[in-house]
């Protein structure tokens, strides 16, 4: 089911800083209190193949987001402990040194849970009695763009072997600065400084009779 439009669970989770701090951060919190977006993505594992093209794509187009007034924070299920010892692998070694901003640490599975985005089903097994977790346990691809007030904009979620492209984040979020400064609409790929609409049958045809 669509979190869209709703506000992000109100739930905290254990994290780490790139120095090791061990950190508690709660997302909603994070968005409101900082009056600042926050855009949250989740990845399977540490240690892995694609994700630590992901992780560090966001790290390079870092100071963009800085710029849009948005925290990027990153989350697996992985523990503060194996994080680290992520941190402190070279990039030419597969690693993601040289990351600064935090990663969540959802070990409890209690946010990953809320959110559904675990590759997991609980099946009951008639043998045993017993109900077992099938598939990995860990979260799919799942990116959340979270606006001031903790409202979620967007939600997006890849399958395990799918990387992201950085920036669509980045424009979908200059699209929802403009509607919300300028309380106009944004058409199919619109990009920072092109025209909007504002959300009438007019405005609509003037914009398509020019594109």
């Amino acid at each position: 089911m669509s979190l869209v439009g709703k506000k992000f669970p109100n739930i905290t989770v254990d994290a780490i800083s790139e120095m090791g701090d061990n950190l508690r951060i709660n997302i909603l919190e994070e968005a409101t209190k900082n009056n600042k977006k926050v855009l949250l993505f989740w990845y399977p594992k540490d240690f892995t193949f694609v994700c630590p093209t992901e992780l560090h794509a966001f790290q390079a187009a870092l100071p963009e987001f800085n710029a849009k007034n948005t925290i990027v924070i990153g989350a697996s299920c992985d523990t503060n402990e194996v994080h680290f010892a992520w941190l402190n692998t070279p990039k030419a070694n597969g690693g993601i040194e040289g990351v600064t901003y935090p990663l969540l640490a959802d070990t409890t599975r209690n946010l990953s849970t809320a959110l559904g985005i675990l590759d997991a089903e609980e099946v009951f097994n008639e043998e045993t009695g017993d109900y077992l977790i099938e598939g990995s346990n860990v979260p799919y691809r799942a990116t959340y763009l979270i606006d001031e007030t903790g409202k979620i904009f967007h939600e997006s979620v890849n399958d395990m072997p799918l990387g992201r492209n950085v920036g669509e984040y980045l424009r979908l979020i200059d699209a929802y600065t403009h509607v919300q400064t300028k309380g106009e609409v944004c058409p199919a790929n619109w990009e920072n400084g092109k025209e909007a609409m504002t959300a009438d049958r007019l405005s609509t045809a003037a914009y398509l009779s020019k594109n």
